[in-house]
């Protein structure tokens, strides 16, 4: 569904702001960048190359499994909470929902997809991933700017800094086991300084330091496995 403008009877609630949501746009970031890829990545398999096939299905279904975490935590902890202290903002809300629910058709079709092309890795069996994925990447297009400039300004007003973490802790609670570091290492790809602002922000010295000599190796490896497979 397409963004509308702000309307001027009362989105954008008055007072200071009470909290950072700007992670909104930074996880998003994440998405936009992990999906906007993954047709090169399935396309980057050999014809029947299960291995490589199965690396890149991993890294797509963390992808999956992020946005629906993601998702779920806004329909369980947020929207109820804008339309009650922020009454002018229910036409935005019911347009987030909206889109979430198409978000959701496209993504559990990749779901579905997934385990038959990682079990063969044929170029046939891709068709209906690569069918889904472009029904996400098209959603993705439509709601999440939207819900940067239409969501997260009335949330920087009404929502506290409590309840904004615990939205984060939600998403990071469904990244899969063994993935936190390709994770952690996709969301700094994605930002524009790669990074570097990000940790300072978020990680403490001394995990700073874990990233810098376990993780970011770590993931590295991963993307040279997602991307080391390509046609000459």
């Amino acid at each position: 569904m397409p963004a509308t403008a702000l309307p001027p009877s009362g989105d954008l609630p008055a007072g200071p702001k009470i909290c950072d949501a700007s992670g909104m746009a930074e996880i998003h970031r994440m998405f936009r960048a992990g999906f906007g890829e993954a047709r090169s990545l399935i396309d980057g398999v050999r014809e029947g190359n299960t291995a490589h096939a199965g690396v890149v299905a991993d890294h797509l279904a963390m992808l999956s499994t992020g946005l629906h975490a993601h998702h779920e935590g806004e329909d369980s902890m947020l929207w109820d909470t804008l339309e009650k202290r922020a009454p002018g903002c229910q036409p935005h809300v019911e347009r987030m929902k909206a889109q979430h629910a198409a978000l959701l058709v496209h993504l559990t079709a990749v779901d579905s997809a997934l385990p038959t092309w990682r079990a063969s890795g044929r170029a046939a069996d891709a068709a209906a991933l690569l069918t889904a994925l472009d029904g996400v990447n098209g959603a993705l297009d439509d709601h999440l700017g939207d819900e940067e400039r239409n969501i997260v300004p009335v949330m920087e007003r009404v929502i506290t800094q409590t309840e904004v973490d615990a939205l984060s802790e939600h998403g990071r609670k469904a990244t899969p086991k063994g993935f936190a570091f390709f994770q952690l290492g996709a969301i700094l790809a994605a930002q524009p300084d790669g990074g570097a602002e990000w940790q300072r922000k978020h990680l403490p010295g001394p995990v700073r330091l874990v990233w810098r000599w376990i993780g970011r190796p770590k993931y590295e490896a991963n993307r040279a496995e997602l991307v080391g497979d390509r046609p000459a």
